[in-house]
């Protein structure tokens, strides 16, 4: 490829472990990054804006092409805490859900949970930038990030999507992960798996040059988010896919 390759990231804390091996002085000779939230770096990609992106899943089926070039990814084989639906009322009572529009496989997870798992038929509300401050009542909310981090403070209902995914299929769950819309040279693929692996080896580091007071970011990336991809995840992304 003669010119550097465009990788998308999300800007959400929980990234923060996979791109820190990005400051490598060769890497960023090869390579231009560009942070957005989940469904924009997922749009670039369609559009092929960008030639790799830490991307929701559930876009992969609408790429031409779909590599999966890492071995790393934002997982959860335990409570995610940053991906819920939070409500006033139980999930019985709901009536209507705002759906956050920053990610695609959030909502497509939330639409089988509801089916599947719990079994209500509410009505899904698309939203814009600042729909978290206005649900209440019987309407709910599907939040996701940083904001969903900061919300399990004021909510009486938290039901939080990995761990209904685990309840019901037994197996960890896949949000994000590295997927390129090309073939991409070898030797950048190598050296592009280390550096978004090394973060997992600096985690204290990371925690320490983070102000993050709403929430244990040292639990958030050890506990919280699991980020190698396994057999079990990819067992797990290859059912959400199918279901989809």
């Amino acid at each position: 490829m003669d010119r550097k390759i465009r990788v998308g990231a999300v800007s959400y804390l929980n990234t923060l472990p996979l791109i820190y091996g990005f400051k490598d002085k060769a890497l960023q000779n090869e390579m231009d990054l560009i942070e957005a939230y989940p469904a924009h770096i997922a749009g670039m990609l369609i559009s092929n804006e960008i030639d790799v992106g830490l991307v929701p899943v559930a876009v992969m089926p609408k790429l031409k092409e779909a590599h999966i070039i890492s071995k790393y990814c934002i997982g959860a084989s335990s409570p995610v805490t940053s991906v819920c639906l939070f409500s006033d009322v139980p999930i019985e009572e709901v009536k209507e859900v705002m759906v956050d529009y920053q990610s695609r496989t959030s909502a497509a997870l939330l639409k089988i949970l509801l089916q599947k798992y719990w079994k209500q038929q509410p009505l899904l509300i698309d939203t814009q930038s600042g729909y978290e401050d206005t649900f209440g009542g019987h309407t709910a909310a599907l939040i996701i990030g940083d904001r969903a981090l900061q919300q399990r403070q004021h909510s009486n209902y938290i039901y939080d999507l990995a761990e209904a995914w685990m309840q019901m299929t037994g197996l960890p769950f896949v949000f994000a992960a590295w997927v390129a819309n090309k073939q991409l040279p070898e030797s950048f693929i190598t050296r592009f798996d280390e550096a978004t692996g090394l973060g997992l080896q600096h985690i204290d580091e990371i925690v320490k040059a983070t102000s993050y007071p709403i929430y244990n970011l040292h639990t958030y990336f050890t506990k919280n988010i699991d980020y190698r991809l396994d057999a079990k995840k990819l067992e797990g992304l290859n059912l959400f896919l199918e279901m989809l």
